[in-house]
């Protein structure tokens, strides 16, 4: 019996085992990756560093994680998913354990900002996107869903869980326990079950077999199947793919970047207590994964165009709110607002990507996009921190992301028409199917 093949007769199709895996997966390495606004502050206080100095580490973090997703979507492509999802979350055990030894912040910037973050690379939404275009050719929608709600299901366990753990014990013991998590349950685990794809078991994807596509007669700057964006140079030509690209820029730039990164400082400076902090980032965490669920299914059934665009806006809406409110019931109501459209802005994006693209290249595809929205990550928790130090206050990156957002929500609207996706063969009995 082959590595990860399941013992004894199945009810349940094994592409939702290879669904949880990725969850588990991503739950624990992103949600660790998530928990960097916990450490700013202790980080000051260890070092002596500006906060400017310790949000830079962070940049260096979203840059190294951005630059290596196409190299993970080729090595998705090339070595599998459980080979790079295992190497990945071992590579982040070590930067951990290293970083809870750095004395300095160049130390840091080495250890966590450049080792960890290449294992975060690959611990990421690329491989365990390519997974969900492996197993399923219908309900891609609901599960690129369910993988993304690993991000917020970690946001949601393990950002307060590191709160209390620094607070309690410190934030070295508190690296020590996230990169034994990473080494000795999630990494074996993944090497035990986890499996590349339908037929190394003899099955086919949920919805079965992809047939061979082409370009819906009249449907303008629609590019998919064998006609559309084949390797980096097709990509490079396909205008539906920049144009989906842009707006996931600006997702990096507010979510991850900002949002993850100086939240938690914000209302520390605004005076709310950590205790309020605390629930706030882990409603906002809930919220995220409501969200998350929420746009799967709307994915596969409406315009995703249309759900982009009312998703970005909203954010918007969100950072206008924060502007104006102050407070403990202020922070408590963004979280709640921007936690519905934050993550949920992957699954369109991920369901119009693998249309955009030849499915050859989905890897590369998802890799590229994934590094473009960490180069606006990168940027987000870069320049708001100059801009604290400049101005002693976050108003000015406020009403910026509010208006970056507009933009990204008429870009969207403006995205082309994708084709038809179609299948091969019947699909899998309803008893397997679910």
């Amino acid at each position: 019996m082959g590595a990860g093949e399941p013992a004894g007769p199945r009810r349940r199709h094994y592409a939702w085992t290879i669904l949880a895996l990725c969850f588990f997966a991503i739950l624990c390495a992103q949600g660790v990756r998530l928990s960097f606004g916990a450490f700013v502050r202790p980080w000051e206080d260890a070092f002596g560093a500006s906060r400017g100095t310790i949000t830079l580490i962070g940049s260096l973090s979203f840059l190294v994680y951005g630059g290596s997703q196409p190299f993970v979507g080729r090595a998705v492509d090339r070595f599998g998913i459980r080979r790079v999802l295992v190497a990945s979350s071992l590579l982040v055990a070590v930067g951990l354990a290293l970083s809870a030894l750095a004395q300095s912040p160049w130390q840091l910037a080495l250890t966590y900002g450049v080792i960890a973050s290449l294992g975060f690379g690959g611990a990421s939404g690329v491989a365990a996107s390519v997974a969900v275009t492996y197993w399923f050719t219908q309900r891609r929608g609901l599960a690129f869903a369910l993988v993304e709600a690993g991000f917020g299901a970690g946001q949601l366990l393990l950002v307060p869980a590191a709160l209390v753990a620094i607070s309690a014990a410190g934030w070295r013991p508190t690296l020590l326990g996230g990169s034994a998590l990473l080494a000795l349950v999630v990494a074996p685990v993944l090497w035990r079950r986890l499996v590349d794809r339908p037929e190394d078991l003899g099955l086919e994807p949920i919805g079965g077999a992809v047939a061979p596509r082409a370009v819906e007669p009249g449907v303008a700057g629609a590019t998919t199947g064998p006609d559309g964006a084949i390797g980096f140079a097709g990509l490079l030509r396909a205008r539906g793919f920049w144009m989906l690209a842009a707006p996931f820029f600006v997702c990096g730039l507010t979510t991850t970047g900002f949002v993850d990164t100086h939240l938690i400082p914000l209302a520390q400076d605004r005076g709310i207590p950590s205790s309020t902090t605390g629930v706030a980032v882990a409603l906002l965490a809930a919220a995220n994964v409501t969200g998350i669920l929420a746009s799967g299914p709307l994915a596969d059934r409406i315009d995703n165009r249309l759900l982009l665009a009312g998703l970005y806006a909203t954010r918007g809406a969100s950072f206008v709110a924060l502007y104006f409110l102050a407070g403990g019931p202020a922070l408590i109501a963004f979280a709640l607002l921007f936690g519905l459209v934050d993550f949920s802005t992957v699954a369109p994006t991920q369901w119009l990507a693998a249309r955009y693209v030849e499915p050859r290249t989905v890897g590369l595809a998802f890799g590229c996009l994934n590094a473009i929205h960490q180069l606006g990550s990168a940027i987000g928790a870069w320049l708001p921190g100059m801009a604290y130090d400049a101005t002693g206050s976050y108003d000015t990156v406020l009403i910026v992301a509010a208006v970056v957002l507009a933009v990204a929500s008429l870009v969207s609207l403006s995205l082309p028409r994708p084709a038809r996706l179609p299948t091969v063969g019947p699909a899998l009995p309803a008893g397997e199917a679910l």
